[in-house]
């Protein structure tokens, strides 16, 4: 019989909603919606709520059809509670996600990190089946990575392994939203991107970017690439800046894990192909010749779904850790 579950990608600006058959990885049907401008742990929980219920009436799925929900958020979580610690990009803190779903649904539930399940999504369904050792990365409002190692996705000894945003670039540089200073992710998530371009238009640089942007809307990735496909100097000087910044974390993680692959994916990789191929061109002739020689790239091959594949294995994948742990 079909094993069927839904997965949720609760990221910073929407929450991306699937009901998945685990057989094939086949999504079957999705919700997405904005998680909004005014979030709070309250509202993040409606609407998560709301997704599930919208999601079941669209499918016509009758809930006791599901095996089991997961949830991957974008902050520090506790994957044993299914607590989620801390998630500063959506004001919440200690949200026990677990419990209050399944005292709504009677399902099993299971939480894990945004990026830990994209990476178990990729290692299930996507360009890391087959490979034993790869690391996922994922280029968006942040950056984020997930470290798969023997067919599981690797937490480390606080749970928080991966943390390649957060690996500092600059000593003393710009100013990072984790409170610390020159992280890679103040140089080259999208998010920083836009900062750069903003900062440069106010002081009176041109250019073409202006045509497609609109005053509602953030600076998004295809307008980067329509910008980029003008020659547009000032995106070009950006774009490039923070691929280098981007090729050195990239060399690291060749020097330090020696990975089989590199997987990377988010929205500034899929709608930029002149970024990504920069930037691993960069990071292999900056790596040791060794391990550089060996390293093999991906693009992230499940797209926005990703994360809400990965989600739907996040009870496998805690029982696989409890049973280790038990043998240990």
């Amino acid at each position: 019989m079909p094993n069927y579950a839904i997965g949720i990608d609760l990221g910073g600006t929407k929450i991306l909603t699937g009901l998945v058959n685990k057989g094939n990885g086949e999504v079957l049907f999705s919700i997405k919606q904005k998680t909004g401008k005014e979030k709070d742990a309250e509202s993040i929980v409606e609407k998560i709520k709301l997704s599930i219920r919208e999601l079941l009436e669209n499918s016509k799925f009758d809930i006791a059809q599901i095996d089991s929900i997961g949830i991957g958020a974008p902050g520090q979580v506790d994957r044993e509670k299914g607590i989620l610690i801390s998630a500063p990009n959506l004001n919440c803190e200690n949200l026990n996600l677990k419990a209050l779903m399944e005292r709504e649904f009677y399902i099993p539930t299971f939480l894990g990190n945004d990026v830990e399940i994209a990476t178990l999504g990729e290692m299930k369904y996507g360009a890391g089946k087959g490979f034993s050792d790869f690391v996922c990365i994922f280029v968006g409002t942040g950056i984020g990575s997930g470290i798969a190692q023997n067919g599981q996705v690797r937490h480390g000894a606080t749970g928080t392994a991966g943390e390649i945003g957060h690996i500092i670039v600059d000593a003393g540089g710009r100013p990072c939203g984790c409170g610390a200073n020159g992280c890679l992710e103040a140089y080259a998530s999208r998010t920083a991107i836009e900062a750069r371009i903003m900062g440069a238009l106010k002081k009176g640089r041109s250019s073409v970017i202006t045509e497609f942007m609109r005053d509602d809307k953030a600076i998004s990735s295809k307008m980067i690439r329509k910008a980029l496909e003008h020659k547009d100097e000032l995106i070009t000087q950006i774009l490039f800046e923070a691929s280098d910044y981007l090729s050195n974390g990239l060399a690291t993680i060749i020097n330090f894990y020696n990975p089989e692959l590199i997987v990377m994916g988010g929205g500034l990789i899929d709608a930029v192909d002149e970024f990504y191929q920069r930037t691993i061109t960069k990071a292999k002739a900056k790596a040791l010749p060794v391990p550089a020689s060996k390293i093999q790239f991906k693009k992230a091959q499940l797209g926005d779904f990703s994360g809400v594949v990965g989600a739907c294995f996040l009870d496998d994948a805690q029982k696989i850790k409890k049973t280790s742990n038990s043998l240990s």
